[in-house]
């Protein structure tokens, strides 16, 4: 399965790798799955500035793995100065001189007018594409009315998408609207963040999308082999998918953490997304993980949540984030009434 990234005329295997999970385990690990995965065959890979050491290990890997990838990275910098500055720290992380696409990152409505404007990002990414150093220039949103006005407007080459079965809006319009308007579409979160444990059901509902690149992230070889299984498989959704992706919907709603660490640092030092996930965590591996001394800590850190509100005005989806901390606090709580932990 190959997909074209739109006017960019970039040809890639549908499966692209994301940045994010190789972040949060040690070096070597790291860089041991990103070269595993160039050398099984991934020719995409996506990382940000934004996720702290991810660019550097990347960087390392494929001077190991020695095969051609396609790379973008991304910047928050919303000023052309600002930008070109992240693009030469990407340049130097990465070991590389070109950076096939680079991406105006996690962008809202208020930043979209500085971007655009003269002095913004966009120009500062066209003056590096008039001297070779990105291919081109992208932009990442999480908000499906902004995405539908910059796909109208025109100035980025593909735009980055939230796409799962749990967030399946954007195929309604936006992803078919950046298909008549040649602008290529990578599709991210297509297991809502970890959300969904079954990359089976999920990656097949992502690559039944035309015309998409689905990056999944991953931090081990297990879990790479697992999703690069589903793209050499079939797309089609069997009984036991359906059933899978209907029970998931079911029980999250669209109300969930989407493991973006978009809400940290927390002033409590409360691991956010360690709080909000700990209902699928015992779900993987058992009332047991509650037992493991980090998570008491993190635990005990959020019962003392202020309730600052701080972590909400960074989430993008909009979060009732203490809410659902004191929700799980309780849902933990009730766990280790009914069984002791490590029992």
């Amino acid at each position: 399965m190959y997909v074209k990234l739109g006017r960019t005329g970039i040809r890639v295997k549908k499966l692209g790798f994301g940045g994010i999970p190789i972040q949060r385990v040690e070096e070597a690990q790291a860089i041991d799955v990103v070269r595993y995965a160039v050398e099984k065959g991934i020719d995409f890979i996506d990382t940000s500035r934004a996720y702290t050491n991810s660019e550097e290990r990347i960087g390392i890997a494929l001077k190991q793995a020695d095969k051609p990838v396609v790379l973008a990275s991304k910047s928050m910098e919303r000023t052309a100065d600002g930008i070109r500055r992240d693009l030469e720290v990407s340049r130097e992380k990465l070991q590389k001189d070109f950076i096939d696409i680079y991406q105006c990152h996690f962008v809202k409505e208020e930043d979209y007018f500085r971007i655009i404007s003269p002095g913004g990002a966009l120009e500062g990414l066209r003056k590096a594409k008039e001297q070779g150093e990105v291919g081109f220039i992208g932009i990442s949103s999480h908000s499906l009315l902004l995405l539908d006005r910059i796909i109208e407007d025109g100035f980025f080459d593909t735009v980055m998408v939230c796409f799962s079965f749990l967030e399946p809006d954007a195929r309604e319009r936006v992803i078919p609207h950046a298909i008549s308007k040649n602008i290529g579409v990578i599709a991210m979160k297509p297991l809502s963040g970890g959300v969904i444990d079954r990359p089976k059901p999920a990656l097949k509902y992502a690559f039944s999308q035309e015309g998409v690149l689905v990056l999944c992230g991953v931090e081990s070889r297990e879990l790479f082999d697992e999703d690069w299984a589903v793209y050499q498989g079939s797309r089609r959704l069997d009984e036991e998918d359906r059933r899978i992706i209907e029970e998931t919907r079911e029980a999250y709603g669209k109300k969930f953490c989407h493991r973006c660490d978009y809400c940290q640092p927390c002033t409590e030092g409360i691991n956010i997304q360690g709080i909000l996930g700990i209902r699928s965590q015992v779900k993987r591996m058992g009332t047991g993980i509650l037992a493991n001394p980090s998570q008491r800590t993190n635990i005990e850190k959020a019962r003392n949540c202020s309730e600052c509100g701080e972590c909400m005005t960074r989430c993008p989806y909009d979060l009732p984030i203490p809410d659902l901390i004191k929700e799980n606090l309780r849902y933990v709580d009730d766990v280790i009434a009914r069984k002791p932990v490590g029992e």
